[in-house]
């Protein structure tokens, strides 16, 4: 049979090389400097996850035009504050708040949802008109100990108060009931500072009667960082600014504050942290697994070295052709390295093991002749494999899936470069590392009965390996695929954990959905018909924001406040007294509560006779709650009618546009984050409001994207590979042979996918093409052989090849699986199952159907 010219190109690439040995080492140094001088000085990172999709998309102008009706809320760090009280919380946040916002070069912008005095002034009505009447004749009945209190806010104030308060009870005056709290409340505390902690009062819960709710002891900061898409942690820098100054201010959980960040910015950050903190590792244990791998299939330091050298030249080479061609790498994109570990090494396998073979068969001959023998036997496959991983790699070109284009690109490259330098500098490593001659046959003698079974029973394993395909296509209804993100990352991060639980409740979900509409009459109407969708759980417009009823409460509020308000605001407020003032200001109040609150008068006597740290401490944990609340009275005893024309400006920013569009909230009924209920709430929306924005649609039409470029990659790789073959192989038979095993090896890794439970997501779908790929590779070999005259398969040398490509590829993907990053992990699970399935699928199916279906006609 006439050689095959990749196999003729193969031998010319070999001789060429091998006569000028020193000078083909000597260029391939000079590149490999030349590439690692290119990576050093232009290397850089564009981590911007939002390029990955093309601007043209429906989806993505529809988020750019609400972007741009809002940029405030574009890009936000959360930061999430929670206290022990509402008062701490406030000043806590205020704090933060106010040091953030003098960092404008990390920050554009600091904002404190709800710090208006708006919220403060209106707070009451917002509230049920029940409420607010319960409300204020609590605040009326607290008169007496609010005018003592708000004349002097201090220690000895305090101390008066209690006096007056004992003297109550003990003439049984006041209601026992509502008194006990507060007794209660400032036991603790005392009792605390006297342990040397601090143990704030919560005073709006004593004066209102209304206990605080988690959410009432939450504050929120969004932050708008200037983010570093050059660097793998864009925000790194804005995120640790934020909790050094928190440490700063004392914002500790130790101090009784705690502080989390989230936002899709925060999360991706923390992803890829995950996913690249242990690259390096992941890429050094690969490497050192396929160096192991080598020597049980190689057994020759003389050849494993070269081959080992080879591969660490061609990593650099292609990262300076992805930089010097595509650009800054993506989050995708950066794979190629270990795509390249996986993929690369499979040539300089094949042509070492042929060359073990060659110095078998041609033992009298020198060194150069088993050199050129390997390539021209070895070649062809070679040369189609690389061809038909190139192809894999390129259909994903024209996908809308920018990140993996790009890495189709710079992957096929790397395939060719790893061919050329298998074929180039690899025999002229060789030629100084002079591989021994071989006594035996580097094939598996062993398999020869299993690859005779196998002709014999040609037929039988045909019809079982189509029952086989058959049934797992019948199963593949029930494969799922999980198109949430959320999924793909580490659940115990600070940012995802934190997401989560935000995500639970109505009043803090993320996942809502937003819509502009031309003006606020429109956005109310179209507020309302949203609301009336079953997947709907409320909607917000600036109306909301417009309390009802008010008339009622206004009278409720005004009556309060004429009887309080001289109360409230004294003409003068006492100067703060000195510690001896306090001290014994505490010792009457402890001799005033000895029969009506025993703990507590205990508890102040000892701090008024112990040092001024235990008083200071009391001090820390009354006095700054106790002035807030006293204002927030005040301002609330002053709430005016509320219209939208007086709702603060800076909340009507966010909500209206300059052009007087105005945006709608709209939240979801279910709060979970299953894929079904997202979808579900994501698609009636759109019914009402087709240009609604924000994560359900996003993710459902990112997912749509990612889908349609896999499947258009899959289409494109599947016709072109077939071209290929019948170009190369010029049979129909022998080009359907080498494609049937993969597409059994496929549907066995799906089915597989069902049975442990594993849907296919965003990350591991990539090993679907990436199987294509190096399935057809095993086929090809075979077929390869098969055209040349090999009629023993398995007990070949090849097979040989094959075993340990395949097992060295899957070790290299395999380190995938340990990655902490949920995603990465199952595209590492994903690949290193269809590989294995890939191997038996070639190994039991190609021996048995080569014969029946490209045997010589008898």
């Amino acid at each position: 049979m006439t050689t095959a010219w990749p196999a003729r190109l193969a031998a010319a690439m070999v001789r060429a090389s091998i006569a000028r040995p020193r000078l083909v080492l000597l260029l391939s140094l000079l590149l490999g400097a030349w590439a690692c001088w290119v990576v050093a000085t232009r290397f850089a990172m564009d981590t911007d996850v939002v390029k990955l999709f093309p601007a043209e998309l429906a989806w993505r102008q529809t988020e750019e035009a609400m972007d741009a009706a809002f940029p405030n809320r574009v890009d936000v760090i959360a930061v999430v504050l929670d206290a022990r009280t509402p008062d701490e919380a406030d000043r806590a946040a205020g704090q933060l708040a106010e040091a953030l916002a003098n960092r404008p070069g990390l920050f554009h912008g600091v904002s404190q949802p709800g710090a208006e005095p708006f919220f403060r002034q209106s707070a009451l009505l917002f509230l049920e008109e029940k409420e607010v009447q319960a409300a204020t004749e609590r605040i009326i009945a607290a008169q007496p100990l609010l005018g003592t209190l708000a004349a002097d806010p201090s220690l000895r104030g305090l101390g008066k108060a209690l006096e007056l308060l004992a003297e109550g009870l003990k003439r049984e005056e006041g209601d026992r009931a509502l008194t006990a709290p507060a007794l209660a409340a400032l036991t603790e505390a005392a009792q605390q500072a006297e342990a040397g902690r601090v143990a704030p009062v919560d005073w709006a819960a004593l004066f209102t009667g209304r206990a605080s709710d988690p959410s009432s002891l939450r504050r929120f900061l969004l932050l708008r960082p200037v983010p570093d898409y050059s660097a793998l942690a864009p925000i790194a820098d804005a995120i640790a600014t934020v909790r050094a100054e928190a440490r700063r201010l004392g914002l500790t959980e130790e101090n009784g504050i705690r502080i989390r960040l989230t936002g899709d910015l925060v999360m991706g950050d923390e992803e890829f942290s995950t996913v690249f903190g242990g690259a390096i590792e992941e890429n050094i244990l690969s490497l050192l697994s396929v160096a192991l791998l080598l020597w049980l299939g190689l057994r020759s330091g003389r050849l494993i070295f070269p081959i080992l050298g080879t591969l660490v030249l061609g990593l650099p080479i292609t990262a300076a052709f992805g930089l010097m061609v595509v650009g800054p790498f993506n989050p995708l994109s950066i794979a190629f390295a270990v795509l390249f570990i996986g993929f690369g090494v499979d040539f300089g396998i094949q042509y070492a093991v042929c060359l073990r073979e060659q110095r078998h068969v041609l033992q009298d001959q020198p060194l150069p002749a088993a050199l050129v023998a390997a390539a021209g036997t070895a070649g062809e496959g070679i040369a189609l494999a690389a061809l038909a991983l190139g192809i894999g790699f390129l259909a994903f070109l024209p996908t809308d899936y920018r990140g993996l284009s790009e890495l189709g690109l710079i992957a096929a490259a790397g395939m060719l470069i790893a061919v050329i330098i298998s074929l180039t500098t690899l025999p002229a490593w060789l030629v100084f590392t002079k591989p021994k001659p071989e006594k035996e046959g580097v094939g598996y003698a062993m398999l020869a009965p299993l690859d005779a079974w196998l002709t014999r029973h040609a037929r039988g394993v045909a019809g079982a390996a189509l029952l086989v395909g058959v049934g797992c296509l019948l199963a593949l209804p029930l494969l799922r695929f999980d198109t949430n993100p959320l999924n793909l990352r580490d659940p115990h991060t600070e940012a995802v954990s934190t997401f989560r639980e935000l995500m639970r409740n109505p009043d803090t979900t993320p996942n809502t959905l937003e819509a502009l509409a031309p003006d606020l009459p429109a956005a109310e109407a179209l507020a309302r018909r949203l609301e009336a969708l079953p997947e709907v759980a409320d909607t917000l417009t600036l109306a909301s924001f417009v309390p009802q009823d008010q008339a009622p409460k206004l009278a409720l509020i005004r009556d309060a406040a004429d009887l309080l308000g001289p109360t409230l605001e004294p003409p003068a407020v006492a100067p703060a007294p000195d510690d001896a003032a306090a001290a014994e200001a505490l010792v009457k109040a402890g001799t005033a509560l000895r029969e009506v609150a025993a703990p507590l008068s205990q508890a102040l006597e000892r701090l008024a006779g112990g040092d001024a740290a235990g008083r200071a401490r009391l001090a820390a944990a009354l006095l700054p709650g106790l002035r807030d609340t006293l204002a927030t009275l005040r301002l609330a005893l002053r709430a005016a009618p509320v219209t939208v024309e007086s709702l603060p400006d800076s909340l009507k920013r966010d909500w209206i546009t300059a052009d007087g569009r105005a945006r709608v909230e709209i939240r979801p009924r279910d709060l979970s984050d299953r894929t079904e209920a997202m979808a579900a709430f994501a698609t009636a929306v759109q019914r009402v409001a087709p240009a609604a924005s924000g994560t359900a649609i996003s993710v459902q039409a990112s997912s749509a994207t990612i889908e349609r470029s896999f499947l258009i990659a899959g289409a494109l790789a599947t016709a072109m590979t077939v071209v290929l073959l019948l170009v190369s192989l010029r049979s129909w038979r022998l080009a359907l042979l080498a494609l049937a095993p993969l597409a059994l090896a496929g549907l066995l890794t799906l089915v597989t996918c069902i049975l442990i439970g594993m849907p296919l997501n965003l990350a591991n779908i990539i090993a679907l093409p990436l199987l294509f790929a190096q399935g057809v590779a095993f086929d090809i070999y075979y077929v390869a052989a098969w055209r040349h005259g090999e009629r023993r398969l398995l007990p070949s040398s090849l097979t040989r090849a094959v075993l340990y490509s395949a097992l060295t590829n899957g070790t290299a993907f395999g380190t995938l699986a340990l990655s902490p990053h949920p995603g990465t992990a199952s595209m590492g699970v994903l690949l290193t199952m269809s590989l294995l399935y890939a191997l038996v699928a070639v190994m039991l199916t190609l021996p048995a159907l080569l014969p029946l279906f490209a045997g010589e006609k008898k």
